[in-house]
C-alpha cells in the first residue's frame, strides 16, 4: 500500500513540477520518475537546510514537488550547457 501512495505522490509531484517549470511534461511514467528524484532530492536539501515539510502526504508532496522543481531544472541546466 505504501508503494501505491509514493507512486501517487511522485506522479502528483512531478505534474506539479511539469507545471510550474514550462516545458517539463513528459506523460504519466515522466511524472512519476520526476516525483520520485524530486521526493529524494527535496528530502536531503530540506534535511541539509534543517527545514521540514510539515508531515503527512502533504508535507511529503510539498518537499517532493519542491525537490522536482530543483531537479527540472538543474536538467535544464545541464541540457543548455
Amino acid at each position: 500500500m505504501k508503494f501505491l501512495v509514493y507512486m501517487l505522490v511522485g506522479l502528483a509531484a512531478g505534474w506539479l513540477a511539469g507545471k510550474l517549470v514550462k516545458g517539463g511534461g513528459s506523460g504519466i511514467v515522466g511524472y512519476i520518475i520526476v516525483g520520485v528524484f524530486g521526493a529524494v532530492l527535496g528530502g536531503v536539501l530540506f534535511d541539509v537546510l534543517g527545514m521540514s515539510g510539515g508531515g503527512g502526504w502533504v508535507g511529503d508532496l510539498i518537499v517532493a514537488t519542491v525537490g522536482a522543481i530543483v531537479f527540472l531544472v538543474l536538467l535544464r541546466v545541464v541540457r543548455r550547457v
